[in-house]
């Protein structure tokens, strides 16, 4: 090896953690990717959060409910919406990850078309609106609580006119679902 060489591979070993470490550094809150806390005995801990085995996505920490109206589930609820008529179990995550992987019985409904086919959920469009007043339930979900594709989506059909008490969000999504050993199938188009 010439020196050069070496003196490149030098520099990699040197740099190449640091920099591995900087860009294992994922946002915990919008934007942030630490926090703060001071302990009973009042020293000041920092929480970071980096990416892990089990992790699905280098999203940020979504709230348990996105939006006033939108009600939380946990796995009951999901298993017993998908055998409930008056539900539709809407995986809204982009179509790549819905083909790796799906909960049974949902159908894909991309976050960022979601607006658009809103038909899907029982709405009728009038006059360039949305009128949802005999829609289904919808149960949402995306890749985990750190996921914001089902947020978005969901506060999309509600600026669209889709009542927020009819949205039903699974904040665990395929992270729990998985990690819970719950069966899961290849998604469709």
């Amino acid at each position: 090896m010439t020196r050069l060489t070496l003196a490149v591979l030098a520099a990699m070993l040197a740099f190449g953690p640091a920099q591995a470490a900087q860009e294992d550094q994922l946002r915990i809150i919008e934007k942030d990717t630490s926090y703060k806390v001071k302990t009973a005995d009042g020293e000041e801990i920092t929480i970071t959060r980096t990416m892990t085995k089990c992790a699905k996505n280098k999203g940020w920490l979504q709230p348990l409910i996105p939006t006033k109206g939108i009600n939380p589930v946990v796995e009951l609820e999901v298993l017993a919406a998908l055998n409930d008529k008056d539900f539709v179990v809407a995986d809204m995550r982009e179509v790549d990850w819905h083909l790796q992987g799906t909960i049974p019985g949902a159908v894909n409904i991309p976050y960022t078309e979601i607006s658009g086919r809103l038909g899907e959920f029982g709405c009728k469009k009038t006059e360039g609106n949305w009128d949802c007043a005999n829609a289904k339930k919808v149960l949402g979900f995306c890749n985990g609580p750190v996921c914001p594709q089902s947020p978005s989506g969901m506060r999309a059909m509600i600026r669209e006119g889709f009542p927020a008490e009819k949205i039903y969000y699974y904040r665990g999504g395929m992270l729990d679902w998985e990690a819970l050993g719950l069966t899961t199938v290849e998604g469709s188009l």
